[in-house]
Parts: C-alpha cells; structure tokens; sequence
C-alpha cells in the first residue's frame, strides 16, 4: 500500500505541473478569459498532492504509535 500511495503522490504532482505548464501557455495564446477558470484544477491537484503527503506521514505516525503500544503490552 504504501508502494501505491508513493505512486500517487508523484501522479498528482506531475498532473499539477502539467496542468500548470500547459493551461498557462494557453492562457498566453488564446486569452486568460477562456482558461482562467481552469487554474483551478492546477489548484486542486497540487491541493490533493500536499493532502496526500500529509496523510502518508499522519499515517506513518500512527502506524509508529501502535507498534509503541504492542511493544508495551508485550513487555507487561
């Protein structure tokens, strides 16, 4: 699982600069007024990047927490 997070985490950064790259060149070329309202995919695809990476190390935490709590409960 955690293989396939990683993954994930790398899709939604590259979809983000991709989008990034290429909605801003279109802006250039054929106006802000008809691509300006599509940042906001740009927008949410960094946003589900950084989420990700936020709830991979939440995650880790916790995971490092229960293991703690095992190891107490084995030590008893």
């Amino acid at each position: 699982m955690q293989f396939y997070n990683k993954i994930m985490s790398y899709f939604w950064l590259l979809a983000g600069c991709v989008l990034l790259v290429t909605i801003t060149y279109l802006s250039f070329t054929q106006g802000i007024k008809k691509w300006g309202f599509y940042y906001f995919f740009v927008v949410s695809a960094f946003g589900m990047y950084f989420f990700k990476r936020w709830m991979m190390k939440r995650m880790e935490k916790h995971l490092a927490y229960l293991q703690e709590q095992h190891a107490k409960q084995q030590g008893k």
